[in-house]
């Protein structure tokens, strides 16, 4: 048994961290650390990535020690710069839809992988670039980070969630001109629009992001999940069924020894001891 500095008691071991060719996978305390490990080719997004990124991310769900994951790119000049256009261009129209869907699939799971999941935006953030940072719970970005749906320019349209989680951050009419003009944004643009919740100096992004988490952690694990699943489902109903949704999840906390630690520990003037359960 082993307790976080967040003040979370552990009693499962970690789980080794697995060996990936595309993306690094590292564990720091309760946080997972997942980058795309393609800088020569700005972090490109290809099949061999897209499946490591999947196994990292079922990594980080399946390891009750990992409480949150930073998502980012290697070097300075992208997150992830989009798609391999050198395989797409190959690609039938069979194979473009097989491709789109797995991707969608990779980018359902961190959405909803039951933990915060944090885009630290380091450059680029282009197409399925975009489309990534998009599917996180919280994004951060540089200073000379960009954004945008180019794909138009390539006889396409965005693939991996662009239509759907664009409009649904920024509002249809901005995300439809993005997407339909293929314009590139910049960090700054992209935070006035709400489409990245900070921006910070290159030297502070993996420290805010690592701080970011280590205050979500500090709070009951089951709640964060529930709070996490809450949100997601209720984007895709009417407001009516979203609240009966929420109140779902609310007794669903009430009956765990979380929200009686919890609230004991308030009462008692004490910082609680969350066990996840």
């Amino acid at each position: 048994m082993s307790t976080s500095s967040s003040g979370v008691v552990s009693d499962a071991l970690p789980a080794p961290a697995p060996t990936l060719a595309n993306v690094l996978y590292e564990k720091r305390g309760a946080i997972a650390y997942v980058t795309v490990d393609r800088p020569k080719v700005l972090n490109a997004l290809n099949v061999p990535t897209w499946q490591d990124l999947r196994t990292a991310f079922e990594a980080a769900q399946n390891d009750p020690a990992v409480r949150g994951v930073i998502l980012t790119g290697a070097g300075d000049k992208a997150f992830i710069a989009g798609a391999d256009i050198s395989g797409l261009a190959q690609a039938s129209a069979i194979e473009a839809e097989q491709s789109s869907r797995f991707g969608q699939e990779v980018l359902d799971l961190i959405e909803n992988l039951g933990k915060p999941v944090i885009a630290a935006i380091n450059g680029f953030a282009l197409g399925g670039g975009c489309e990534t940072a998009m599917a996180c719970t919280i994004r951060i970005a540089v200073e000379h980070a960009k954004f945008g749906q180019p794909e138009v320019k390539l006889g396409l349209l965005p693939g991996g969630g662009g239509t759907q989680r664009l409009p649904r951050l920024i509002g249809k009419g901005r995300a439809l001109q993005l997407i339909l003009s293929g314009g590139i944004i910049s960090a700054q643009e992209a935070y006035r629009i709400g489409l990245v919740n900070e921006i910070v100096p290159a030297s502070d992004l993996i420290p805010r992001a690592e701080a970011i988490l280590s205050e979500i952690a500090a709070n009951a694990p089951l709640a964060v999940k529930f709070a996490l699943e809450a949100t997601n489902k209720g984007m895709d109903t009417s407001q009516s069924e979203g609240l009966a949704l929420e109140a779902s999840y609310f007794g669903l906390c009430a009956g765990t020894e979380d929200k009686k630690e919890g609230t004991s520990a308030f009462l008692e003037k004490r910082a609680p001891q969350f066990h996840g359960r």
